[in-house]
């Protein structure tokens, strides 16, 4: 028996959270943008629209730097709930034209059409043609689509027809396709990777096409084998329905260095209270808090400690401030701070041994329920003490 031919399509959303300020802003338009940073350069770019990348803006890319190398962006603060909103939406919105979907990240998504060929006439040029027709219509917001025989292949494509592109790369064809493109192009292959294997020859993926299998776990390993596979044509073929989310996490970089801990302490409340928020709208619980703090000098530490799995605002804040007061050890001021929960559990599979408990979760859910109506500041719940 011959395997059966995969159709995945692989969507991303361009300049995300560039697109959804537009939305809201349409005097941004057509002009060079940044979500995150502050004018004063302090913070680091989430996303940049293309009008910024000209000029060499990109994410993660500290404030200061972004300005300096395009002195007329326009930096605008990130409004991330809204985003989340708009892309649980996408996400329910899509299941009308694939069966399957996993969504990747905030911005990108899978769709597994395998099997779909008589629904769709194996017309796939036409389907994602009409799903961003669809996106743009519904969501005003533009993407990217491609679709191949895996998630690999067609993360590819899609990088290679940015913003507002389609493609099809038919089964069969994919070598072709990326024997031209430079070997920077493969997942996992980043800018150290790629110089190394620059100086061994290898700098289109014709040349690893060209290779052996052997050749290339001489040089890197284990890594020179899934190099291997996706320049011949493979890749991750497994569309997941559910993505697991390993952590939920927020930091803040102050407008300026600080060294006073109560003010310190106050920022981490309210660190705490939003991702706190977040993790009881997914009904998780969290077993690990991870404290993050960064020194004017740069140094950074993280410390991290495992509880009872929790929910509660003052339970998680009183864990933060003990790793906030442990960590904070130089007559340094501080420029950043973070907090982050991972190892999660679901209330709904642990017992309740007491009431409290129950009625504790109750309140819980209308101090949710009350942020999501009025905004996050009509209500906090408190430090415990």
């Amino acid at each position: 028996m011959t395997s059966r031919t995969r159709h995945i399509a692989h969507l991303d959303l361009d300049c995300f959270f560039v697109s959804v300020e537009r939305i809201d802003n349409p005097s941004l338009v057509g002009k060079p943008v940044a979500v995150g940073g502050t004018p004063s350069g302090r913070g680091v770019v989430a996303s940049a629209s293309y009008e910024a990348r000209k000029f060499g803006v990109r994410s993660a890319m500290p404030a200061g730097r972004a300005l300096r190398l395009c002195p007329n962006l326009l930096l605008v603060p990130g409004h991330y709930r809204r985003y989340a909103e708009i892309s649980d939406a996408l996400f329910r919105h899509l299941h009308q034209f694939a069966p399957v979907i996993e969504r990747a990240s905030i911005d990108e998504m899978y769709l597994d059409l395998t099997g779909t060929e008589m629904l769709y006439r194996k017309d796939f040029q036409g389907l994602i043609r009409t799903i961003q027709e669809s996106v743009r219509r519904e969501f005003s917001l533009p993407c990217t689509i491609a679709i191949a025989s895996s998630k690999t292949i067609a993360k590819i494509a899609t990088d290679q027809v940015k913003p507002e592109g389609l493609h099809v790369v038919p089964q069969g064809t994919e070598m072709a396709f990326l024997a031209p493109l430079p070997i920077g192009v493969i997942p996992g292959v980043g800018k150290k990777t790629e110089a190394y294997l620059n100086k061994k020859g290898f700098v289109t993926v014709s040349d690893l096409q060209n290779t052996t299998m052997e050749h290339l776990t001489r040089l890197l390993g284990k890594h020179g084998v899934w190099l291997y596979r996706v320049a011949r044509g493979g890749g991750s073929e497994t569309v997941h329905t559910e993505q697991v989310r390993k952590s939920i996490g927020r930091e803040e970089t102050f407008s300026r260095d600080t060294a006073d801990k109560a003010e310190l302490e106050k920022r981490l409340h309210s660190l705490v209270e939003s991702v706190c928020d977040r993790l009881r709208r997914k009904h998780w619980k969290a077993r690990t808090v991870t404290l993050k703090l960064r020194y004017s000098d740069f140094r950074t530490i993280t410390r991290s400690m495992t509880i009872p799995p929790a929910d509660d605002d003052p339970v998680l804040f009183q864990t933060a401030r003990q790793l906030f007061r442990a960590g904070y050890t130089r007559r340094l001021p501080v420029r950043l701070l973070g907090v982050q929960l991972s190892h999660f559990s679901d209330p709904a599979l642990e017992p309740e041994l007491f009431d409290g408990a129950s009625r504790r979760g109750e309140v819980l859910d209308a101090v949710r329920k009350l942020r999501e109506r009025f905004g996050e500041e009509v209500i906090h719940v408190g430090t415990g003490e």
